[in-house]
């Protein structure tokens, strides 16, 4: 096996694992912790990256490759501040809407609904408003997708579940559509650092409301060491699995990489089918036959779906 595509697998098994861990945290009585309180520490946690400018002075032996830098960040324009703010507000609500429903829901039932309905916005909104142009195989892949997400979100969710998946996966979108549209307007370092700013600007406008206010501090003070570690931790995780599958794109096809997202939903279906059964207090899986079939002719689809949509063959 390649090098990118064992980066690509370890990648794609961190993701799970962030996925399993995240719905441990909004579900299990011993962690005081709950969706709008994650969402809100998380988002928080999100102006660490910054932390990768300090050290733009190291040089990378690949062309066209660098550590982001301070120098390269350009004044806000209103443009900028539109589109940051955009970007900041569509990430917090996403993983707030993502939580919600990993509450109630399995894991490997909510994360490939929302990944599905993420890749078929990011398309639709690239089409319409970056003139991105689609595959050949983008209707084979569409097809499949939507079959696949009406299997799960059908007969695995709930109305109320599913009304958060899909504001999740809508609203991811827009999130890396005008992260792009960042790109675009100026570059990477400076939409990288001016959406993070957002992110946290958003968070921490939430405690400007009493309700949420009360909310994040009741929950916080209650949280025992262990809450933070969940929470640092799993932060940890998908940091590592991000910096995995950037340098799987370096060394192989960006194409593939993405294709091969689909690997995270079906560890999630390996987990539920093998595993479930022995810890679905703690985890919330539900493992009958019945859930399992379903299951397993769904997730399937959604990964065939990925490989269309991002392979142009």
């Amino acid at each position: 096996m390649e090098l990118w595509l064992w980066l690509v697998v370890v990648g794609q098994l961190l993701l799970a694992t962030v996925a399993l861990v995240d719905k441990y945290v909004v579900t299990s009585d011993t962690i005081v912790l709950r969706p709008f309180t994650y969402t809100f520490w998380i988002s928080i946690l999100s102006s660490g990256t910054v932390i990768v400018y300090l050290f733009s002075w190291i040089p990378i032996p690949i062309d066209g490759l660098a550590i982001p830098s301070f120098t390269n960040i350009q004044p806000l324009s209103l443009m900028v501040f539109a589109l940051a703010i955009t970007t900041g507000y569509a990430f917090f609500t996403a993983l707030l809407s993502m939580f919600t429903a990993l509450k109630t829901a399995d894991a490997s039932d909510v994360v490939p609904v929302i990944g599905g309905l993420n890749a078929l916005f990011t398309f639709g909104l690239s089409y319409f408003f970056l003139g991105t142009i689609l595959t050949d195989n983008f209707f084979t892949g569409f097809v499949l997708l939507v079959i696949g997400t009406i299997l799960v979100s059908t007969f695995r969710l709930s109305w109320h579940n599913i009304l958060s998946v899909v504001h999740a996966g809508l609203m991811f979108a827009i999130h890396y559509v005008c992260f792009k549209a960042l790109i675009n307007e100026t570059n990477f370092d400076t939409a990288f650092f001016w959406s993070r700013a957002a992110i946290v600007a958003i968070a921490l406008s939430m405690l400007l409301i009493p309700y949420y206010y009360e909310k994040v501090m009741v929950r916080t003070r209650a949280a025992k060491k262990r809450d933070g570690a969940f929470l640092l931790g799993n932060k940890f995780l998908g940091g590592l699995a991000s910096i995995l599958l950037l340098k799987a794109i370096e060394f192989g096809d960006v194409s593939l990489v993405n294709a091969l997202g689909g690997l995270q939903y079906l560890i999630l279906l390996g987990f539920s089918a093998c595993c479930g059964r022995y810890i679905a207090k703690d985890w919330g899986e539900n493992v009958s036959y019945r859930d399992i079939v379903q299951k397993g002719i769904a997730i399937p689809l959604i990964v065939l779906g990925f490989f269309f949509l991002f392979i142009d063959v």
